[in-house]
C-alpha cells in the first residue's frame, strides 16, 4: 500500500541525499543513527558539558555535540526488546532544574507512571536521580511555559484533572508542584493528544485536549478552573499545535486524528455571527481508501511544528510510530516514514501541504525534536524509538 503511493509522484521523494535545483524549496537531510538499539520512545536537545555545542539525550546517554560520536551514560538503563513491550522512557526534556548552570534531563516514562529528574554530575560520574511527580497522565506531555512566568511546566493531566508542574522553588530535590487548570474528568492515564496555545489572541496561553481547549483567565490566581470550550479536535492523536496556517490573524489548530491509526488534519477558526470562536476540520491525510494526500501512513504518534525550509511558515513534521502497538495497529508493517509536510499558503489564504518524505526506515516514537543541532541556521530532526537514535541534519 504505502511502497504504491511512494512511487506514484515525484514530490513524494526521499530527501536524504542531494536535490536538483528545482527542488530547492525543499527540505534536504543526511541521517545518522547514534544507536541501533531501542533505549526510549523519544529524544531531546541540550548543552550538558557547557561547550556552546548542542547535544542529543536519549535514554541514558548523551551524545556530545558538533559530531555525536561520544556515548555518554548519566544513568543505569538498558536495551529493551523492539518487537514487543516498552522502554521505561518515553520523554526527555532538558532544563536546569537546580539553578546550577548546567543542563539536567528530566525522564517521563509510561503514562501514568513517576517522572524523575536527573542532576547533571559536570562529569562521567553517574547523575544523581531525583523524584520530580508522582504520575504524568497522557500519552502526548508538554514541557514549556503555559503559565507566562518565563519558565518551562510540565503539562499533563494528573487524577482526572489537567494542569501542570513545575519545579519547588525552595528546594527542586522535593515533589513538584501541581496546579490543575480544569474540574475532575475521566481521562485516563492513556489519553491520546495535548497541546498548549493562545486560542483566542489574548496573549495567554490556553490548554488543548482532543475535546476542546480550555481558557485561561486574565491574572489567575488558581481558585476556579479555567473556561472549558468544547469542541472535538480528534478522537486523539499526538501534540496539539495552535498556529496561524491561513494568515488571517488567529491560531489555527493542528493535529493527528488517532495515536495508533489514520489521520491529520488541521481546524480553521473562524467565527460566528455572535463573534464567537468556531472551527472548521479540514484533512491533511486521511486513510487508504480515501485521502487528500497520495502519501498515507498510520500511527502518527508524534506532531511537531517548525520552519523546515526557510519560508516564513512553519511546516509539520511527523511519521509512523514504529511498532506503537507491537503490530497490532493498521498498517503497522508499512515502511517506518519520517514526513516532512511542507506549508504552502496563497495570498487569498488557500492552504496546502506536500508531503516529502525525509525516511523510509526509521519513523517516529512518542517525541519528536527539531532544532537547529549545528547552528547552520536550518532546522534539525531528532528522534528515538524502537529503531534507535536517530539525527536528521539538513544540508
Amino acid at each position: 500500500m504505502l511502497s504504491r503511493l511512494l512511487l506514484l509522484s515525484p514530490a513524494l521523494l526521499l530527501c536524504v541525499g542531494s536535490l536538483s535545483a528545482e527542488d530547492a524549496n525543499q527540505p534536504n537531510f543526511s541521517k545518522t543513527r547514534l544507536t541501533q538499539e531501542y533505549f526510549a520512545e523519544g529524544a531531546c536537545v541540550g548543552d550538558f558539558n557547557k561547550d556552546d555545542q548542542t547535544d542529543i539525550v536519549c535514554g541514558p546517554h548523551w551524545f556530545a555535540g558538533p559530531d555525536f560520536q561520544t556515548k555518554h551514560t548519566f544513568y543505569d538503563g538498558k536495551v529493551f526488546p523492539n518487537d514487543r513491550g516498552y522502554s521505561d522512557n518515553f520523554f526527555s526534556f532538558v532544563d536546569d532544574f537546580n539553578g546550577d548552570g548546567f543542563d539536567d534531563v528530566l525522564v517521563v516514562g509510561l503514562p501514568g507512571t513517576p517522572a524523575h529528574w536527573y542532576e547533571n554530575s559536570q562529569s562521567d560520574k553517574p547523575w544523581k536521580k531525583h523524584f520530580a511527580f508522582p504520575a504524568v497522565d497522557n500519552e502526548a506531555p508538554a514541557f514549556l511555559d503555559i503559565s507566562g512566568d518565563g519558565k518551562p511546566e510540565l503539562v499533563c493531566h494528573f487524577e482526572g484533572q489537567l494542569g501542570y508542574a513545575y519545579p519547588n522553588e525552595k528546594d527542586p530535590t522535593q515533589r513538584w508542584v501541581w496546579t490543575p487548570i480544569s474540574e475532575k474528568q475521566g481521562w485516563g492515564r492513556y489519553q491520546h493528544g495535548l497541546g498548549v496555545g493562545d486560542i483566542n489572541g489574548d496573549g495567554r496561553q490556553d490548554f488543548l485536549m482532543p475535546e476542546g481547549w480550555w481558557e485561561q483567565p486574565e491574572n489567575w490566581d488558581g481558585s476556579t478552573p479555567w473556561k472549558k470550550h468544547a469542541y472535538r479536535f480528534a478522537p486523539g492523536g499526538a501534540g496539539i499545535h495552535a498556529y496561524d496556517l491561513d494568515g488571517d490573524d488567529d491560531n489555527d489548530v493542528v493535529t493527528s486524528l488517532h495515536g495508533h491509526r489514520y489521520g491529520l488534519v488541521w481546524h480553521e477558526q473562524t467565527k460566528g455571527e455572535n463573534g464567537e470562536i468556531k472551527f472548521t476540520q479540514h484533512e491533511i491525510m486521511g486513510t487508504p481508501e480515501k485521502s487528500v494526500s497520495e502519501l498515507v501512513f498510520s500511527q502518527l504518534h508524534a506532531v511537531e511544528m517548525a520552519d523546515m525550509n526557510g519560508d516564513g511558515l512553519n511546516d509539520i513534521v511527523t511519521g509512523k510510530c514504529y511498532w506503537a502497538h507491537n503490530g497490532k495497529d493498521p498498517g503497522a508493517k508499512d515502511p517506518a516514514v519520517l514526513v516532512v509536510f511542507l506549508t504552502s499558503r496563497t495570498d487569498d489564504g488557500v492552504v496546502s501541504f506536500q508531503p516529502i518524505v525525509v525516511d523510509d526506515n526509521s519513523g517516529t516514537g512518542r517525541q519528536i525534536t527539531l532544532e537547529d543541532v549545528n547552528s547552520d541556521g536550518r532546522v534539525d530532526i531528532v528522534a528515538g524509538n524502537k529503531k534507535g537514535t536517530l539525527l536528521f541534519l539538513a544540508k
